[in-house]
Parts: C-alpha cells; structure tokens; sequence
C-alpha cells in the first residue's frame, strides 16, 4: 500500500505498510482468506510455560500454574470479521494472557458466518461465559469478557446478554477495536473504502455474512442498543486510520452517559490489525497497557 496516502501514519508502522497488499476484496472469497489466515500460524512456536490447557465443548480452557487459591476468569474472543479466525490462531495470545494475569482464559471456537448466521455465534460465546463461571477455581465476582475487532463486537454483544439474562455477572468488558454498527455511516466507516487490513468494502460484506438477510437487533449490532445503563465497567480502545474508530469511541460515550464506567484509548497513527506490527512501540505500549488495565480488574 502507498503510505504516503496516510500522513498521520506512526512512522515506525511505514515499511510494514508498504509491504501489506490492497485487501478491499479480502472478504469475497471466505475459504480463501480462512486459509490464507491458517497460514500466517505456521511455524509459530508458542513459549506455554507455566500454563496448561484443554478443550472442553467448544472452548480451550488455559489455567495458570503454580497459582493457589480461586483467580479470576477472563472470556477471549477472537477476531476475524465474524467469517474468520479460530482458537488455534489465537492460541498463543490466550496462552500469554494467561500467564500474564494469573487467572484462567476461555476462548471460544464460536461459530463462524456465512454457514452460521447470527446469532449461532453469539449463542457460543455466551455459553462459553456460562462455561467459564462453572469452572473449579473460579472467583464469580471476578469474570471479564475481551475480544478484539469481531470478537470486540461480541463482547460487547456478551455484556448486554449477561446483563439482561440475569448473568453469569461481568466484573468488566474490554473491547478492542469493536465491529458494533452494521449501519456503515460514521465518518471514519465512510472514509475508510481503501484503508489498511480492514476497509469498508470489507466490512460491508462481513455483516452481510453474519446476518444472512436478517435485521440487525442491538445484540447482533451492540450500537443499535437504545439502553447502555447497568453494563460492566470498560476499556475501549480505537485506532486512528481504522474505520472501526468512531464506532468504538462513540460506544464509549454513550456507556459513559448511562452512567458506565469507561476508559477510552484511541491510539494515534494506528490503523486495524496493528498488532501484527508486533516489536514496534506503540503496539508494545498497546500490549502492556491491556494485560495492566486487565490485571487491575480481574485481581
């Protein structure tokens, strides 16, 4: 990609940039881009010292080791624009999340759009939250839900299900970049048809894909959500040059006028997916300051 088209862009962040290719149409073709996905995974070896983990219906259960007494519960949601992704792939973060907070991860292999539309994968990631709250060893008032894009959006989607279903209780959301307004019409939504990793084109069709001809309700879209009050504290953050941005930081907003406790970090001359830049500072500073916002909850 040219960029020179993005002044704004963290200099650290250009070579990278240059080297990534137009991916307007990353999307038209869904079992393409899952493999072309499952291939970044290969050769990865992943450091899981000190964390053991399990499949158990649908979820991977990772568990700290060597840590006594009940520890909090952190719900992992990946990303992928409802079509793509997996727990294999996000493997190692969960494995690093773990380790890092010393409390036990569920990551949810939900199902994926278009051959399961909304709310199939909801539906999974709300059982694995129940799945989370049974386990031996966990503390109940210590349960918090993240995701990342896809997996933001369904969080947030979590946190309204948790609340009006009556729990299992959320002690706090975090929402990475979230996929929340199927509505495409923010002004960061309306100018991003050509930027980097994610785009409108993009975005368009992964709704498409996740609501297979249905209407958007607010647990499918959390933005179309007429009442925010009594949701869990949260951290929401956005990047600069991503067309998710201001869906994200007026999310945040609207949970702060409803009375939710919200800390908000728009990260500048960032763009979507900028953790694949990974040994660059602002994505080590975007690393660090999740595990510490996380730690500080779940502890």
């Amino acid at each position: 990609m040219d960029a020179s088209a993005f002044p704004n862009l963290d200099p650290e962040l250009v070579p990278l940039l240059e080297l990534l290719p137009e991916m307007a149409d990353g999307l038209d073709d869904v079992p393409a881009a899952r493999l072309m996905m499952e291939s970044f995974a290969d050769g990865i070896e992943v450091d899981e010292t000190g964390v053991e983990w399990e499949d158990v219906d649908g979820c991977r259960v990772f568990r700290p080791t060597g840590v006594e007494g009940p520890v909090g519960g952190l719900l992992y949601l990946h990303g992928g624009g409802f079509c793509l992704g997996s727990v294999a792939l996000e493997h190692g973060a969960a494995v690093a999340l773990c380790r890092d907070l010393g409390v036990v991860v569920v990551s949810v292999d939900y199902r994926l759009a278009p051959e399961h539309s909304y709310p199939a994968g909801l539906e999974d990631c709300y059982a694995g939250l129940r799945l989370l709250a049974s386990l031996d060893g966990i503390r109940a008032d210590r349960l918090a839900v993240h995701g990342l894009s896809a997996g933001g959006g369904l969080a947030a989607a979590v946190a309204l299900l948790a609340r009006d279903r009556g729990g299992p209780a959320l002690c706090f959301q975090s929402l990475g970049v979230p996929e929340i307004d199927d509505r495409l019409d923010t002004p960061s939504m309306r100018a991003g048809d050509d930027t980097p990793l994610w785009s409108r084109p993009q975005a368009r069709k992964s709704w498409e894909y996740y609501l297979g001809g249905q209407e958007a309700d607010q647990y499918a879209a959390p933005a179309r959500a007429e009442d925010l009050a009594g949701l869990p504290p949260a951290y929401v953050v956005t990047c600069e040059l991503d067309p998710l941005r201001d869906e994200g930081l007026t999310y945040a907003m609207r949970m702060l006028a409803a009375g939710v406790s919200v800390e908000v970090h728009s990260y500048p001359g960032t763009f979507h997916g900028v953790q694949i830049a990974q040994g660059t500072a602002v994505v080590e500073r975007m690393d660090r300051e999740l595990v510490e916002v996380l730690r500080r909850r779940l502890s």
